[in-house]
């Protein structure tokens, strides 16, 4: 599992973001001699796109976890979607795979982008999924998990080859103040249903991009905090956490802190902070 970009909102290069990175959201999950799952496409889809002409592979499963603009700007930048050699799998929370097809197609549409989404050379295939409903992938058997997001938002868990991750982006806590994991009570049945979902993954990546502090400030801003991540990922009984979705104000001095404050694990779990370019080994 690699990290191609691990900001919110809005990508922010610079010397401030160097040590964690400044592109929006994008992981790869990859088992060796398949084709990857690749999870969104903010900006750091770009680079992998280039990557993957390095690699024998020549199929994508690319899965959205929305389409707010943050996860989907880098998708016209993505180069196999102009190599007739690549496959292209593009699968999203919607109702049919044309609903798919026309929700990209907003945005390549002449206008907001010159490309047109029918314009694409790679062969594609469009999918819809709905959160509970387990579907296959080449290796990888994929399950969508129903997120707390304005407009909606889907989360993935895979599994493959022995080994479970998850990825959950963008999401506020399942519970309200003072309530299930939030108010340090049994989980709410949104959030055992995620628990579950979940449960003895080697790896999991939530959205943390506000302190606790923050969130309470702004909880309709569909994000979420370290706590409540950790909280919610040792009742499933993870091994690591990664935190992700780091907010575009927050420079490396600030996630350095962040790291820091994380280094002794919760409760037995590994916390780590996800960083453009770093891996994940889940071979041993």
């Amino acid at each position: 599992m690699r990290f191609w970009g691990v900001r919110g909102s809005i990508a922010v290069p610079g010397a401030a973001t160097q040590q964690y990175g400044g592109n929006t959201s994008c992981v790869e999950i990859q088992v060796p001699g398949h084709g990857p799952v690749v999870i969104d496409a903010g900006t750091g889809i770009r680079v992998l796109g280039h990557e993957l002409f390095s690699r024998p592979e020549r199929e994508v499963s690319l899965l959205f976890t929305h389409f707010h603009l943050d996860h989907v700007f880098g998708f016209p930048f993505f180069a196999p979607l102009f190599a007739p050699s690549f496959r292209v799998q593009v699968c999203a929370p919607t109702f049919s795979p044309e609903a798919t097809r026309d929700r990209l197609g907003r945005y390549l549409n002449g206008v907001l982008h010159p490309l047109r989404v029918h314009e694409l050379p790679a062969p594609m295939d469009y999918a819809c999924c709905r959160p509970g409903r387990t579907f296959e992938r080449g290796p990888y058997t994929i399950t969508p998990v129903q997120l707390n997001h304005p407009g909606g938002a889907c989360g993935y868990v895979i599994e493959a080859g022995g080994r479970k991750v998850a990825h959950l982006t963008d999401t506020s806590p399942l519970s309200r103040p003072g309530e299930g994991l939030s108010g340090g009570g049994r989980p709410t049945g949104r959030e055992s249903n995620v628990i579950n979902a979940i449960r003895g993954a080697d790896f999991v990546s939530i959205d943390t991009m506000f302190s606790e502090d923050e969130y309470l400030e702004k909880m309709t801003w569909g994000h979420g905090y370290p706590e409540y991540a950790a909280a919610l990922c040792r009742e499933a009984e993870v091994k690591c956490l990664g935190l992700f979705h780091h907010a575009p104000d927050a420079a490396d001095d600030d996630l350095d802190r962040l790291a820091a404050h994380w280094s002794g694990g919760f409760h037995g779990m590994r916390v780590v902070v996800a960083r453009e370019g770093g891996d994940v080994d889940l071979s041993g």
